[in-house]
């Protein structure tokens, strides 16, 4: 195996001798023996490329790619224009870095910028990032935003995803800010808790909609009832719905964040993918992270820059809000590009699909006894209730070559729908549970 090392055994040789040294082992005389390794590290030896391909293979023909899924749960299979790996696989693209030389880094700020754009517009907010890690990570940036010196308490609904609410807990026993969990109320934010309970000292309110469970929640009112407080009130939303579904901005959020997964990124066996974050002008300067800016140069071209990207992240970190100083600029061009390849008439359709073929499949499902939980409208997602235990149901579908809904106990399932699925998989699915 070749060695990945820039410079040869004499010019090694050559340096050490430059300053003053024989060997390596001279270089390094002055660390204690008893904490050197000694007969070199236990690995094997290295192996050629060829054989590292056969090992990756092996490893690799372990997994079990699934040709229909009706799982979601916060990671959704779309249909994905061929437009989106064709861009992002350009190689000067796939090696760029942080663009802190404008003058060099147009190509990448403006990818950044029209991504930003393309989120305002999904959003209806005003202004976006060049977005952060995850969904779970743009929901816990975006309560930290809304503290301010009078209020540092937060409410967060029960009905969000599990992992976007561990993530919130530990930013605020970080941040030490107070955490209180709104409880579901048949399968919804319980807005008659939240009346009770929300308070002067409230910075903001977060609910996911449509939530964990697929439902839509009572928003407008939810948005009333936290402005009426003088708290924020933060949207998490499922972008595909977007297509369909008032923006954030029309149910009086001052700030939207979500996972931008379903906006061209694969399922990946869970990553990379991309968090989301737009906010009301006001609050502009509150977002974490970077944000790219269009503007002009001394000839009245149009150029990009990092507008603001220099704050308290990395002058002041103690006292800041936030130390993301990176986002996701890969994952947020391949957005870009789905978005931009799919317009806005492709996204309402596959939105049209997703909700048509859930609603469509859970009548399939009551049909032959799988009661549905859900109480009121959903999307893409929704909860059934069955005799047979839901192992027992997954187990035999999976035998089939289908991963079902994600089990949320012994028998409730969580189905979801996208465009993926057709027709004849939602009746192919539902013909193997009849056995079962």
């Amino acid at each position: 195996m070749g060695s990945y090392v820039p410079n040869t055994k004499e010019e090694r040789t050559a340096m050490l001798s430059e300053i003053g040294f024989q060997s390596m082992e001279e270089l390094f005389g002055h660390i204690p023996d008893e904490v050197k390794v000694k007969d070199g590290l236990k690995i094997p030896e290295g192996m050629s490329e060829l054989e590292v391909r056969r090992a990756m293979k092996k490893i690799a023909d372990k997994n079990q790619i699934f040709p229909t899924i009706f799982r979601g749960a916060g990671a959704y299979r779309h249909y994905i224009p061929a437009m989106v790996n064709n861009v992002i696989s350009k190689e000067n693209l796939q090696t760029a870095y942080t663009p802190y030389q404008a003058e060099i880094s147009q190509g990448i700020l403006q990818s950044i910028f029209e991504y930003q754009t393309m989120i305002c517009d999904l959003t209806g907010m005003d202004a976006s990032n060049a977005s952060v890690y995850d969904g779970a990570t743009a929901a816990a940036e975006g309560i930290a935003m809304c503290r301010e010196r009078k209020r540092n308490k937060a409410f967060i609904s029960a009905a969000v995803l599990p992992a976007t609410l561990e993530v919130v807990k530990t930013y605020c026993f970080g941040n030490e800010i107070e955490l209180e969990v709104i409880p579901e109320k048949n399968g919804v934010t319980d807005i008659e808790y939240l009346k009770e309970h929300i308070d002067t000292a409230a910075a903001c309110v977060y609910i996911q909609h449509p939530n964990y469970y697929g439902n839509l929640e009572d928003a407008a009112a939810i948005g009333n009832i936290v402005h009426e407080a003088g708290a924020k009130f933060i949207m998490g939303v499922n972008p595909i719905s977007l297509g369909i579904l008032k923006t954030p901005k029309e149910y009086g959020a001052d700030v939207a964040v979500g996972d931008g997964q379903p906006l061209g990124l694969p399922l990946a066996f869970g990553g990379p993918y991309l968090g989301f974050m737009a906010c009301v002008g006001s609050m502009t300067r509150k977002l974490p992270g970077r944000i790219v800016g269009q503007t002009t140069d001394q000839k009245g071209n149009t150029g990009y820059v990092l507008t603001l990207q220099a704050r308290e992240q990395h002058i002041r970190r103690e006292k800041a809000s936030s130390n993301i100083c990176s986002n996701q600029a890969l994952c947020a061009l391949a957005v870009g590009v789905y978005l931009a390849s799919m317009g806005s008439k492709g996204l309402e359709n596959a939105a049209v699909q997703c909700t048509s073929k859930a609603h469509y499949m859970a009548r399939r499902l009551e049909e032959i006894g799988f009661c549905v939980e859900n109480q009121t409208e959903f999307f893409h997602e929704f909860v059934t209730v069955s005799e047979k235990p839901a192992k027992e149901i997954l187990s035999a579908l999976e035998k089939q070559g289908i991963l079902g809904g994600y089990p949320l106990d012994d028998h409730r399932i969580l189905w979801c729908c996208t465009e993926m699925n057709t027709k004849e998989e939602i009746d192919g699915t539902i013909s193997i549970l009849k056995e079962v």
